[in-house]
C-alpha cells in the first residue's frame, strides 16, 4: 500500500515463525504435523520462577519500572556476569529489553549510519541481517561453510572487515548449527580485533547453559578482557530458563552504548515487563541444578537425532556442541523428484515437501544463509522425534 514506509521493503518476516504459524494452521485442520520449526524449550518455568512472580505481584510490583530494567534484575545480571565470566560490570552499563532481540535491534539502531557495515557469519539467525538492514546498515554474510564447523575462522574475519565495518555479530552456541566456540578460537579471532580497532563485537550468547559432552563455554570477553568497551554481551532467560514468552533479555556493555540504546527504548517500549523482570531475578539468583538435568535430556535427544539422520540417504549431520538444533544437510537430494512428480530443486522445495507429505515442519537453510541444509529442533519429547525421523526417512526414501 502506498502510504506504507519504504524501510518495510527492506526486511521479510521472519522464516522461523513462519514455518511455526504454518504448521499450527495445520494442526488446526486436524493434519498430525510434528513441529521441528521452533526455537524453543518444550520444559516448563521452574517453579521457584513462577513463584518468584507470584510474590511479585502480591506485593503489588506491577507498575512501570526504570526504562533499562529494575535495581534488582541488573544487580542480578552484575552478579552473574562476574560469577560466570569474572567480568565486572555498573549498573549504567546494563539494559534490560523485552528479549534479547530487542536489546540486539536497538544496538544496531543506536549505532548504524547508512553504509555501516555489520560481520554476520553463515549460517546465522535469521533476524541479524533484516535487523541490520532496516537500521540502515549492510549486511556483509561470510559463509563459513561444514568444513570448518560452520564457525568463523580468523582469516574469514580479516577478509571481511573494510574501513565501514562497525560490528561483527558473533552467536556461540549458533542458532541455527549449535557449533561453539573454543577458547583458543575466541583468542585468534581477537588477535584480528585488536589489529582493526574500530571494529565492535555483539556477543549473542543467548544459549550459554545448552553445552553438551563437557565443552567449556566462554563468552568472547574471557578471552580477552581487554576489550571490554568494543563488546555488547547479550543474553537473557528464554532458552536457557524455558522462558520464552516472559520476554526478558538483557545487554552489557560500554556505558555510552547502553545509554544510546536506553533512549530508544524510552521512545518504544519503556521497561519490560515488571514482573517478568522479577522472575528473572530468580531465574539468575535463584538454584541453577535444573540446568544439569536439562543438558543431559538434550544430549540424549540430540544423539538420538544426528544418529537417525546419518542413517537416513541422503542427509547427514555434524553433531552440534551446543543449543537445540541439528543443521542437516540435503545436498544429495537436490534434483531428485517426489512421488508426485516434483523437483527438489533447493531446501525450501525440500522442508515444503517434509511438511506436506511427512508432517514434520523444519526450517530450510536458505533462511540461515546456507544451503542446501535444512534446520530441526530437537527441543521437543523423544517420543515425537522417534516418529518425525521416522517420516522423515520414509520421505527421503520416497524421492526417486
Amino acid at each position: 500500500m502506498a502510504f506504507l514506509a519504504d524501510r518495510l521493503s527492506l526486511v521479510k518476516p521472519s522464516p522461523t515463525l513462519a514455518v511455526t504459524q504454518k504448521a499450527a494452521a495445520l494442526v488446526a485442520q486436524g493434519l498430525p504435523i510434528i513441529g521441528l520449526g521452533a526455537g524453543e524449550p518444550d520444559f516448563d518455568t521452574p517453579d521457584s520462577i513462577k513463584q518468584a512472580a507470584t510474590e511479585a505481584m502480591n506485593r503489588g510490583e506491577t507498575r512501570y519500572t526504570d526504562v533499562a530494567g529494575t535495581p534488582a534484575l541488573k544487580k542480578a545480571v552484575i552478579a552473574k556476569m562476574k560469577r560466570d565470566h569474572n567480568l565486572t560490570y555498573a549498573p549504567d552499563q546494563i539494559v534490560v529489553g523485552t528479549g534479547a532481540k530487542q536489546v540486539l535491534f536497538n544496538a544496531l539502531l543506536a549505532t548504524l549510519n547508512p553504509g555501516d557495515e555489520v560481520i554476520v557469519p553463515a549460517p546465522y539467525w535469521v533476524s541479524y541481517p533484516d535487523m541490520t538492514l532496516f537500521a540502515a546498515g549492510v549486511p556483509v554474510i561470510v559463509s563459513c561453510p561444514e568444513s570448518d564447523g560452520f564457525k568463523l575462522t580468523p582469516d574469514a574475519l580479516t577478509r571481511a572487515i573494510t574501513p565501514k565495518t562497525k560490528w561483527l555479530i558473533l552467536n556461540s552456541p549458533s542458532n541455527p548449527t549449535g557449533a561453539c566456540y573454543t577458547m583458543e578460537e575466541l583468542k585468534a579471532i581477537t588477535k584480528v580485533l585488536h589489529a582493526h580497532p574500530h571494529v565492535h563485537v555483539m556477543c549473542d550468547d543467548i544459549y550459554e547453559h545448552l553445552v553438551y559432552d563437557g565443552f567449556a563455554y566462554h563468552t568472547l570477553l574471557e578471552a580477552d578482557p581487554s576489550l571490554q568497551d568494543r563488546v555488547l554481551v547479550v543474553n537473557g532467560v528464554s532458552k536457557s530458563y524455558a522462558m520464552t514468552g516472559w520476554r526478558i533479555g538483557y545487554g552489557a556493555g560500554e556505558k555510552s552504548l547502553i545509554g544510546a540504546i536506553v533512549k530508544i527504548q524510552s521512545q518504544s517500549t519503556t521497561n519490560a515487563c515488571s514482573v517478568a523482570q522479577a522472575a528473572a531475578v530468580e531465574a539468575l539468583n535463584g538454584p541453577q541444578g535444573f540446568l544439569k538435568d536439562w543438558q543431559v535430556s538434550f544430549a540424549s535427544r540430540r544423539n538420538f537425532v544426528v544418529d537417525a539422520i546419518n542413517a537416513i540417504p541422503g542427509l547427514s549431520a555434524l553433531k552440534p556442541e551446543g543449543a537445540f538444533y541439528v543443521y542437516i544437510s540435503c545436498a544429495a537430494l537436490i534434483g531428485k523428484t517426489t512421488p508426485k512428480g516434483a523437483v527438489i530443486h533447493t531446501d525450501q522445495d525440500l522442508v515444503t515437501y517434509l511438511l506436506e507429505e511427512a508432517n514434520v515442519a523444519c526450517v530450510q537453510g536458505e533462511a540461515f544463509g546456507l544451503s542446501p541444509y535444512f534446520r530441526i529442533s530437537y527441543a521437543t519429547s523423544l517420543e515425537k522425534l522417534t516418529e518425525a525421523m521416522k517420516r522423515i526417512h520414509k520421505a527421503c526414501a520416497d524421492l526417486k
